[in-house]
């Protein structure tokens, strides 16, 4: 394997207009600086913001403008994500574009940001695809790296390098920089995280190793970011252990086999999790109690219990 260079972009993005001539000059920017670069990632929702109206069927011109700037200058893009219209649902999809200018592969977020991303359905597709003679990729998209199943089972599936287009502008963003290095180092990946500014997030754009430690993190302006990633690295993790110590994914792999993960195998009861409630966005303490007592009383009256945006019917 040769070592592969990436940049991120990190930049302004705007809810009121398209944001997307912006996209092609920073693309035309970052290559003229580095031309060496060969994959070009933006963030989440980055070419038209983070409101659903904005929603349009796949393919459209913007697919075929990245694909126009893929072509021009060979390399490898993926334009962070747009909301997808497709047969009465709303879907937050990403493209990935080969040098030639050709659709690869793309991959509709599994977890939207529930309760938060209302409207937004959820996609059922992990997606990998190969760079020849580089490496497996694998894409995910913001609040999907939350559950580490996705990351795992993408690296299950060969990726050596996690692609992480984000939109994240929420105090937890501390948090995140942190899932970024423990799923980069339990699943002994390269992990790039770029994030967005204004409507687009806080920025603080992260890419890590394959041992979790950090190889670039980003602050609150605009910025390129470009790496050369030895994806050897990744190979060498796996085969003799993060830091020559422990070796995650074959323990991983021979539990598995051991079946010794109950809680994955199908019809289990999860009466614990059940338990927690419906998903909704939190509210009043008072308004809160309210909804409690409204489910408890149908649950004592022996009525099925229903769920609808943040209540009870």
């Amino acid at each position: 394997m040769k070592p592969f260079a990436i940049a991120g972009i990190q930049m302004k993005v705007s809810a009121v207009a398209s944001n997307v001539e912006m996209m092609k000059l920073k693309i035309d920017i970052t290559m003229n600086l580095y031309p060496w670069i060969e994959m070009i990632m933006f963030s989440e929702l980055c070419a038209f913001g983070p409101l659903t109206h904005t929603a349009q069927p796949i393919p459209n011109s913007f697919e075929s403008e990245m694909q126009a700037m893929a072509k021009k200058y060979g390399i490898w893009l993926l334009p962070g994500s747009i909301f997808e219209k497709s047969e009465g649902k709303i879907y937050n999809t990403a493209t990935v574009i080969n040098p030639k200018g050709e659709i690869v592969t793309r991959y509709r977020k599994m977890f939207p940001f529930y309760p938060y991303e209302v409207g937004v359905t959820p996609g059922e597709a992990y997606c990998v695809f190969d760079v020849p003679g580089v490496a497996k990729f694998g894409v995910s998209i913001c609040y999907d790296m939350w559950f580490p199943e996705t990351i795992r089972t993408l690296v299950t599936m060969g990726a050596e390098v996690i692609m992480h287009p984000t939109m994240s502008g929420t105090i937890d963003r501390d948090i995140e920089l942190s899932i970024v290095r423990a799923m980069a180092s339990i699943n002994q990946c390269y992990l790039f995280d770029v994030n967005g500014l204004d409507t687009g997030g806080c920025g603080r754009s992260i890419v890590c190793g394959p041992d979790g430690r950090v190889l670039h993190q980003s602050e609150g302006t605009e910025e390129i970011i470009p790496l050369e990633l030895n994806i050897e690295r990744a190979k060498r993790s796996r085969e003799l252990g993060i830091l020559r110590l422990g070796q995650p994914l074959k323990s991983f792999r021979d539990h598995l086999h051991a079946g010794q993960f109950g809680i994955y195998q199908p019809n289990v009861p999860t009466p614990y999790l059940d338990s927690l409630g419906p998903l909704i966005k939190p509210s009043r303490i008072d308004a809160i109690t309210e909804l409690k007592i409204k489910e408890d009383t149908l649950e004592q009256k022996g009525s099925p219990v229903h769920y609808k945006g943040d209540g009870v019917i």
